[in-house]
């Protein structure tokens, strides 16, 4: 199977200071809040350390039985404004992917324009890759919608 490569950009308005809205990566509880998309799998191991060199870790198993894994390490951290992570997700036993993803925080006014940017080697199927590219579109949509309702006090 061939490797795709594909750089894509993900912007988002969150509304939250810079320094509100990086805890959202930083702090395990709120990550959990628009992370945990599959509340039918089970958490079969989870770490997470939050630093330059630190390693975010997780592997579920799906309803179907199967492997799902994510591992990431973080190479740049500058608290409000940046983090740079390299990571490869994987899906019964195969690597699906590997990617250096770098997620900025630019204030305006009372408000953060966040901007995701992925530049990821697909190993998986071809047709896979939209899909992949859409599910982390959502997740940040789920993380603007988060921050929204906190910052509104609606829950």
């Amino acid at each position: 199977m061939s490797v795709e490569h594909k750089t894509f950009v993900v912007e988002r308005e969150l509304a939250a200071s810079p320094k509100h809205a990086f805890r959202f990566f930083s702090e395990p509880a709120l990550k959990e809040r628009w992370t945990s998309c599959h509340p039918d799998w089970t958490l079969l191991e989870e770490e997470f350390n939050f630093r330059v060199g630190g390693i975010e870790a997780k592997r579920w198993r799906t309803e179907e039985g199967h492997e799902q894994t994510f591992l990431a390490r973080y190479l740049d951290i500058v608290p409000a404004r940046r983090i740079i992570y390299a990571f490869d997700m994987g899906f019964a036993g195969e690597r699906l992917s590997a990617s250096l993803a770098t997620v900025e925080f630019f204030a305006e006014a009372a408000r953060t324009r966040m901007v995701f940017t992925e530049q990821i080697a697909w190993l998986g199927d071809a047709g896979s890759l939209q899909l992949r590219i859409a599910g982390t579109s959502e997740g940040l949509d789920l993380l603007a919608d988060i921050i929204a309702m906190d910052i509104t006090g609606a829950h």
